[in-house]
């Protein structure tokens, strides 16, 4: 599995949290939450990052598919991925690659390092 991580990450360049917030906070980059619910509710959400379960996630940002998003603009969008800790994020990148999204990136150690860096996180409704 380390292998498969290192090629993939290879791809592509892989963002740091503080330059994600950054980006997100401009407007130049969509950043998307595929962690899934039992952690969200756990540990909070990014505010302005758009949740999209893991399976779904060709399916709602791919431009050109039935299924997609109104925030899946175009194959030039800015995604930047993120997970708990940023290993599931890493393979879900580069599947975003496939589609032709090639800005797509993924979050170095994921919700994790957002919230060790004290970027800003907030309560689920449910929480």
């Amino acid at each position: 599995m380390d292998e498969l991580l290192e090629r993939v990450r290879a791809g592509y360049r892989r963002i740091e949290a503080r330059e994600a917030h950054r980006a997100a906070r401009e407007g130049e980059a969509l950043l998307v939450d595929i962690r899934y619910a039992a952690l969200r509710e756990r540990d909070g959400l990014i505010p302005g990052a758009l949740v999209v379960e893991r399976n779904e996630l060709e399916w709602r940002l791919d431009p050109q598919g039935s299924h997609r998003l109104p925030e899946a603009t175009g194959h030039d969008l800015r995604v930047v991925v993120f997970c708990n800790e940023g290993y599931a994020s890493s393979l879900a990148a580069a599947s975003l690659h496939q589609l032709g999204l090639h800005r797509a990136t993924d979050l170095v150690g994921g919700f994790q390092a957002w919230r060790a860096e004290g970027l800003p996180v907030e309560p689920t409704a449910t929480a």
